[in-house]
């Protein structure tokens, strides 16, 4: 197994500099499911502040991105299916992508509710607003 940075996926995925974007490919491309790649939870919440804020792809267009990577058999992403819960909720809209990574794994862990001061991720069922 091999890991990823998150400038590695942005490059494969944006191909907005062609000289980076080549090798990405190439690396990716060569991944089996005997040698994986690996994408920790801090690379997958870091794809998706860069695909938003810096790129300004859409929250649908990044669940799709996310449940494409946790589905991709050449990779493993850490927490794929708190990833793929936390996809789901973000491309519906309301908190961002790390609010949501947090409730999906205390939702794993049985740890309910999930107390926050955040008022937009309160709204969530199993989080309460602390006040």
């Amino acid at each position: 197994m091999i890991a990823l940075d998150t400038n590695v996926l942005v490059r494969y995925l944006v191909r907005d500099d062609e000289r980076r974007a080549e090798p990405a490919r190439a690396l990716l491309e060569s991944l089996t499911t005997e040698r994986p790649g690996y994408a920790c939870r801090e690379v997958v919440v870091e794809l998706v502040w860069v695909l938003e804020r810096a790129y300004g792809v859409s929250r649908e267009r990044i669940a799709t991105i996310l449940q494409e990577l946790v589905a991709t058999q050449s990779l493993v992403v850490e927490a794929g299916d708190d990833v793929a819960r936390a996809a789901i909720r973000y491309g519906a809209g309301g908190p961002g992508f790390a609010d949501l990574m947090v409730l999906a794994a205390a939702e794993r862990s049985g740890a309910r509710p999930l107390y926050t001061f955040d008022r937009r991720a309160a709204r969530l069922e199993g989080v309460e607003l602390l006040r």
